[in-house]
């Protein structure tokens, strides 16, 4: 055919070779053709490209790289998606699975997510899974911007109303958003040729359906069972990808887990709210600790790493800077309850604070970007008990008076043997000793041992308030 050629690509790592017809001018075309046949007869691995348009031709075993999502979408879920879909495309793999199953997410994380897969020049499929999974609000977007959307038995998509995570948005701007996201939804599925309608009702209406209902209502291609189900149905299927058509050779496909790093890994656990809110509490333990006593050095070093890390998580969070200042409040009025007799008001006020500064930490009516109860409750009381009882312990053992030692005799009343102006003698539980006063005194009258400098006491006369109280 004039001006279609033929373009060889050799992947020597993998032992494969892909063809592509690309059009071109006829005498570029006609070098091209020549050029690529000498490669195939040089290599000896390439498939001749059949006659019913692109071919996606492949010599040896076909790859799919995996990746399994089963959170929401954050900037964390959204890197690993697009590491993934990059790491397809550096292995020249035949296609990218993403196993998705999440309750939605963040704008734009997800918006990253699509912009790679309608970017990619590796086929991209998602796949709904396991049974009892879902794709909504976020997931619904992700999943139609796919060459390859499918669902298994058992799982649903839809939800896909936007929702303002920080609260605060008047009538105008609500639509603004709405209407932003239906034109989002529109557009990826008229590029997918999905149905449109039902991409909007989903997002203003948050309609969702099962996976044999968005079978049929056309949402997603195909229900599989199982991945290997899915790779057999869809073998043979052309899609366009960044760089053309591809007919997709899929069945018995060699399946690579994709792996996120440890690094990546230690970063989800810590976007997790819960446990971002645990590290601000051990945050402010530590340098509590720190400044109470200072040269401690672990608690500050752990203190300060776990507020830090808290900051990270919170910074993708909508977090609501007047709970982090009541839980700072509540605090406050916990030390100050060990410190200050108050009959246990500061101790109410203190967890009253508390409770509420925690309840207040993250604002969103999603669910998962929000602290849970279960770790709310535990982390208060737990608070409260460790201020009241184990710093008010510490503290009030430290206000105890010695029994023994020279600091057991400071404060104490002695008897004046002989005058002192200023030394003398003084009697102290029977025993004599030298002292200095720091006003005439009288022998027989009572004093006060301030200080204890060797064997010498430095006492001061007892004013007549203290010995007639």
């Amino acid at each position: 055919m004039p001006g279609v050629i033929l373009r060889l690509r050799v992947d020597a790592s993998l032992g494969r070779a892909y063809i592509r017809r690309v059009r071109q001018p006829p005498l570029a075309a006609l070098l091209s053709s020549l050029l690529a046949v000498a490669l195939a007869a040089s290599t000896g691995r390439a498939d001749p490209a059949d006659s019913s348009g692109a071919s996606f031709g492949r010599v040896g075993e076909s790859l799919v790289v995996q990746a399994t999502v089963s959170d929401p979408i954050t900037p964390v879920s959204a890197r690993f998606i697009v590491q993934a879909i990059a790491e397809a495309e550096e292995r020249s793999a035949d296609l990218a699975l993403i196993l998705l199953d999440t309750p939605g997410g963040l704008d734009t994380s997800m918006r990253e997510i699509v912009k790679k897969i309608l970017s990619s020049e590796v086929p991209v499929a998602v796949y709904v899974a396991p049974p009892g999974s879902r794709a909504a609000s976020a997931g619904v977007f992700i999943t139609m911007a796919a060459h390859v959307a499918a669902m298994a038995p058992g799982t649903n998509i839809g939800a896909a109303h936007p929702v303002n995570i920080g609260g605060g948005m008047d009538s105008t701007m609500t639509g603004k958003v709405t209407n932003d996201a239906v034109a989002y939804a529109r557009s990826i599925a008229r590029k997918r040729g999905r149905n449109e309608e039902w991409a909007e009702d989903a997002v203003r209406r948050s309609v969702a359906l099962s996976s044999a209902d968005a079978v049929r209502d056309r949402v997603v291609d195909l229900a599989a069972p199982t991945v290997d189900s899915l790779l057999a149905a869809i073998d043979g299927r052309t899609v366009e990808v960044a760089g053309g058509e591809i007919v997709l050779r899929t069945r018995g496909a060699r399946v690579e887990e994709f792996r996120t790093t440890l690094r990546d890994r230690i970063l989800a656990v810590i976007s997790n709210p819960n446990v971002a809110y645990i590290l601000m509490l051990i945050g402010v333990y530590g340098i509590f600790f720190e400044l109470s006593n200072p040269g401690a050095i672990l608690p500050g070093i752990l203190g300060g790493i776990s507020l830090i890390l808290a900051f990270y998580a919170f910074q993708s969070l909508p977090l609501n800077y007047a709970g982090v200042l009541l839980i700072l409040l509540g605090i406050i009025l916990l030390i100050l309850e060990v410190k200050v007799t108050s009959h246990g008001i500061l101790s109410i006020g203190g967890i009253t604070s508390l409770l509420l500064g925690s309840l207040m930490l993250v604002r969103s009516p999603l669910p998962f970007l929000r602290v849970s109860l279960v770790v709310i409750v535990p982390a208060v009381a737990a608070t409260a008990a460790f201020f009241l009882l184990v710093v008010g312990a510490g503290i009030r053992a430290q206000r105890r008076r010695h029994t023994f030692g020279p600091e057991a005799l400071i404060g104490a009343r002695a008897v004046a043997s002989t005058p002192l102006d200023p030394r003398g003698q003084v009697t102290f539980q029977g025993e004599i000793w030298s002292a200095e006063s720091s006003a005439p005194v009288e022998s027989g009258a009572v004093v006060v041992i301030d200080e204890v400098d060797g064997l010498l006491l430095r006492v001061s006369p007892m004013k007549w308030e203290e010995t007639n109280p």
